[in-house]
């Protein structure tokens, strides 16, 4: 499984403090945003939530089930994170919530207007001479997903400015929101042009490139190269490769021959060293240590987990 992130923990509520045992809410209001923080004390099953604006959620104790989107249901961990659009019904089941052992989310609603200000910001500011134009919006075909650095950093922050009492903490939260919502819709991008590379090579600029270097993983992929692909200098195409879909070239191509390696790894019968190798990693232990800190363990262990 892959290194999970987890929010900096937030005090519970007092139990003299306590309105209700499931979902007690407590609420900060900001002007572009609200944050939320929900909390059970007993198990209960079936339990509808609404809001009214665009959400972020991210889970810091306990385990919850979720229905949405007339999905499978799912299990929601402390590390991971659901965005959700406006109005949209969730059901929740708190199978495991004891006064012991309580579930605790948050949740930042964000108003429609501030949305649609940052889409416009990325449509004038990310739409250059040099990219695709692409119509930025919200998607929710990847609503439920681990936390990575970034975002970890980003809801920490945005958590201790929401909470403090600083006159100046609408700003601090404005810049914060912002960027978050940035960071999740080039991650919604760059899963976007992913999942069209094989089907629209030569759809755009992007598709071309995501393709070429993923008929080349086992290669040794020269940024040159790419640079030639996507008819841009080296210098405009790491930014533009950056704008677009929020990492470098070179996380994007590490991270997709750490899928590869994990396909390969299933099979005993490829050394660590032999996938290291098809992969198109030169060196062994350069892929050990990023695949350790991709996925929590050495090749080799998740190898054996994935034997038994």
């Amino acid at each position: 499984m892959p290194v999970k992130h987890f929010v900096q923990p937030i005090d519970l509520t007092h139990p003299k403090q306590l309105q209700r045992l499931v979902e007690n809410r407590r609420v900060y209001n900001l002007n572009n945003c609200e944050l939320n923080i929900f909390e059970s004390y007993q198990q209960d099953y079936r339990v509808p939530l609404t809001f009214g604006d665009f959400v972020i959620t991210s889970m810091m104790r306990g385990k919850k089930i979720m229905h949405l989107f007339d999905k499978p249901s799912f299990e929601y961990h402390p590390g991971e994170t659901v965005i959700l659009p406006a109005n949209e019904t969730i059901v929740i089941d708190f199978p495991e919530a004891t006064t012991d052992n309580p579930t605790q989310c948050i949740a930042f609603s964000v108003d429609e207007t501030y949305i649609r200000g940052t889409l416009q910001y990325l449509n004038e500011y990310y739409n250059s001479e040099y990219a695709d134009k692409n119509n930025w919006r919200l998607q929710f075909n990847r609503y439920h997903f681990n936390n990575d650095t970034d975002l970890t950093d980003l809801i920490n922050k945005l958590v201790r400015i929401c909470s403090s009492t600083d006159l100046s903490r609408d700003i601090y939260a404005d810049l914060s929101m912002k960027e978050l919502l940035i960071r999740i819709l080039q991650s919604q991008h760059l899963q976007l042009i992913a999942d069209e590379k094989n089907t629209n090579s030569n759809n755009s600029r992007l598709h071309f490139v995501l393709h070429y270097i993923n008929e080349h993983l086992t290669e040794n992929i020269s940024v040159d190269t790419l640079c030639r692909k996507a008819y841009l200098s080296r210098n405009v195409f790491f930014k533009w490769f950056k704008d677009q879909f929020g990492i470098t070239p070179l996380q994007y191509i590490n991270r997709e021959r750490l899928k590869l390696a994990k396909q390969l790894l299933a099979n005993r019968n490829n050394s660590v060293g032999q996938v290291s190798t098809l992969c198109g990693f030169n060196d062994t232990n350069y892929f050990i240590r990023l695949f350790r800190s991709a996925e929590g363990v050495t090749p080799g262990t998740y190898q054996l987990i994935c034997s038994r």
